[in-house]
């Protein structure tokens, strides 16, 4: 099938749009075929994964995600493909084309899931206006965390990462201190300036002015360098939260934990 507005899609991506569609229209399990992601955001470029939710009836759905990886092959050259049991997610399907690669996340979902979608995503076709019926039942929800949630989180995640320093457990270390970023520190800074919170992803472009505050936080494998990335991690969280000030400080989680670290600190001296 010729899709008609695919303006939001690269032109190179464009074929592969429209042989999903034409498989989706072609199979009578499926309702409707939904483009998500950056493909909602407006925000793809040359880079970009194509990530679609596929939504079948809601008594197809087990037969359809027997058959995803079928169904991949047959939207074009099909290299690689495997489920997403890594992030948790079974039904999704995720491949890659080529060449040229390309990168094509599938998500299979019934018609009662989308009455718990964190996104509504673009219709580039659907059947009978079953998708606009289920959008009319339930509105999206992107899943975000308050500066509360992380404040009451934050110093017991910090005290983790200290204690990683002192046992000498770096890898470790610079692992909790990378949570952190994708966690709390971006998020922050994603909400406060109006985008959905995803991450480090495009952090550059949401907040050039913070890159050197956030670049601070990036350790390498040394002791002396673990403690002073947990150091700038707590001085841009401190920076963050104080935009807002309804959040509820846990100063004495904050002053044990800060403590700890001057003691594991002073012993790498």
């Amino acid at each position: 099938m010729a899709l008609d507005d695919l303006g939001w899609a690269p032109v190179s991506l464009r074929p592969l749009v429209d042989a999903v569609a034409t498989l989706a229209t072609a199979d009578p399990r499926v309702i409707g075929v939904l483009p998500v992601g950056s493909a909602v955001t407006g925000t793809m470029d040359q880079f970009s994964d194509l990530d679609f939710a596929i939504v079948g009836r809601d008594d197809a759905l087990a037969d359809l995600l027997r058959g995803a990886q079928e169904f991949a092959a047959k939207a074009g050259p099909l290299l690689s493909a495997f489920t997403g049991e890594h992030v948790r997610e079974p039904g999704l399907l995720l491949c890659l084309y080529g060449p040229p690669p390309v990168r094509v996340d599938y998500k299979f979902l019934a018609d009662r899931d989308l009455d718990r979608r964190v996104e509504d995503g673009r219709i580039i076709w659907q059947r009978d206006g079953l998708i606009d019926v289920a959008f009319n039942r339930a509105a999206a929800n992107w899943p975000s965390s308050s500066p509360q949630w992380m404040e009451d989180r934050f110093w017991t995640w910090i005290f983790n990462g200290a204690t990683k320093l002192g046992r000498g457990e770096l890898f470790a270390c610079l692992e909790e201190i990378a949570f952190l970023r994708r966690v709390v520190l971006a998020p922050l800074v994603a909400q406060s300036r109006g985008h959905r919170p995803s991450g480090v992803r495009r952090f550059e472009q949401i907040a050039p002015d913070l890159v050197p505050a956030l670049q601070a936080t990036v350790g390498d494998y040394t002791p002396t360098e673990c403690a002073r990335a947990l150091r700038a991690t707590i001085d841009l969280y401190r920076h963050l939260r104080a935009m807002d000030p309804e959040v509820v400080h846990r100063r004495a989680a904050e002053a044990a934990t800060v403590h700890y670290l001057d003691e594991i600190e002073a012993h790498l001296r």
